[in-house]
Parts: C-alpha cells; structure tokens; sequence
C-alpha cells in the first residue's frame, strides 16, 4: 500500500488490531505511537493518519486532511464476464491505471456461473478495487457494475465517447492507429475470454464501435486490458 484508504464512517472509530489495515501500519510501515503515515478518504482528499495510541485490541488514529486527486480519466471498460482470478487482477490494475468505470457484462461465450461467484456476491470485489487506488496513491475508485447484459450496458454509455472494441479476428486496424483526435472521453470494449459472438460484434457495430487489435499476438484479457488502457491513455494525452 502506497496509501492507506478509509471510509468516513470510519475515521472517528478505532482501528480493530484485526484490520489488515493496522497489520500493515504496524508489521509493514512499522509505525508506533505518535509516527503518521499516508492516507486518504475514499473518493476524497489525501492527507496523514497519526497513530495515537497502540493497544491491545485497536489502534487510535487521528487525521489531517489535504486535497483530493483529481478525477480519473474519462474511460470507460466494458468488459465480458472473466473467471474470477482475472476479474480480480483487471479491478485492480484498471483501477491503478485510473479508469472511470468498469462494467462486466454477461455474453454469449461467456461462462454464466461467473456472476454468482463469491467474487460478486459476497462484496469481495470491493477489496481489489481499493488495492488498486492504494498501489496508485490514489483515492479514486471507479463505478463498477457487474452481471447486466450486453444490450443493457450498452444503452447506458457515454454518448460523446470514442467506441473502440478489441477483436483478434475482425478488427481491420491497430488500435495505436484509430482516430481519435478531438475526443475527450472513450469507452473500450473487451469480449469474455473466448471473445465475441457473432451477434455480440453485430450489437457493438450497431452501438457505433469500432473494431481493433493489439497486434498478432493473443493475450490474455488481463494483460489486453492493461495494455490497451495505457495505449488509449497515451493516445488521448491522459499520462
């Protein structure tokens, strides 16, 4: 953790020994009573926490707030339910990487018992989202929704952003060659691990998409998004 996030229902309680949080302030930053260290409010300013008082069952901790970062990029994922594992590493990096929104979509290839994974279910997604800020030193978190149908999310879009989706068999560009002069927001599509149904690239055309690639190679949706995340930003001015 390069920053550690709270919520504010939280800053005027005590921190329970059991947090994983007071685990990394005390095993980690190896911080006693009286040290500070960085931390911040989710979805608001950064600032430092001062360890007060170290006890057996909690920590006591004050704070002193600054600024907040600034917003992340305007992108947006739309992304085909992965199996969990890589659901948990695109929260994560995506979220470092400063994207807007995450969006896991239901397709037509995709494994449907992935929705009901524990993943989803039991909330544990939240965690990897705010790992992702905490690597990033950042505070922001993006909009994350899961399990809706394609057709669905597709209604929800931005209507002023760049529509790219990643294909490794249609796309007739790079996506280091589209155009995207004159654009302040994106949204890119990435199907479910055995890609896009037929129907599914007629839909996205039809949302006015436009197919690319990562080159010649395939790679794993993970290292895709992650890839392509920092291209776009690139491309749009955003690093």
């Amino acid at each position: 953790m390069n920053i550690i996030l709270f919520h504010s229902r939280e800053v005027e309680l005590p921190l329970p020994r059991s947090d994983p949080r007071a685990g990394h302030i005390l095993d980690v930053l190896r911080r006693a009573a009286g040290d500070s260290f960085a931390a911040g409010l989710i979805n608001g300013p950064r600032g430092r926490g001062t360890l007060t008082a170290v006890e057996r069952e909690f920590l006591l901790i004050t704070f002193a707030w600054g600024e907040s970062p600034p917003p992340p990029s305007p992108l947006t994922l739309l992304i085909g339910l992965p199996r969990p594992q890589t659901a948990r590493d695109i929260l994560r990096d995506a979220t470092s990487l400063g994207v807007a929104a995450l969006h896991f979509v239901r397709t037509e290839k995709g494994e449907a018992s992935y929705a009901r994974s524990k993943l989803w279910q039991s909330g544990e997604w939240q965690r990897h989202v705010i790992a992702g800020a905490e690597q990033a030193f950042c505070t922001r978190l993006p909009e994350v929704t899961h399990g809706r149908p394609l057709a669905d999310a597709l209604a929800r879009l931005p209507a002023d952003a760049a529509r790219l989706a990643l294909d490794n068999y249609e796309a007739p560009v790079a996506l280091s060659a589209c155009n995207l002069a004159g654009r302040s927001a994106a949204v890119l599509a990435l199907g479910a691990e055995r890609g896009w149904s037929a129907a599914e690239r007629e839909q996205l055309r039809s949302a006015g998409f436009e197919f690319a690639h990562l080159g010649p190679r395939v790679l794993r949706t993970e290292t895709a998004c992650v890839a392509a995340v920092t291209l776009l930003k690139a491309r749009l001015g955003w690093l």
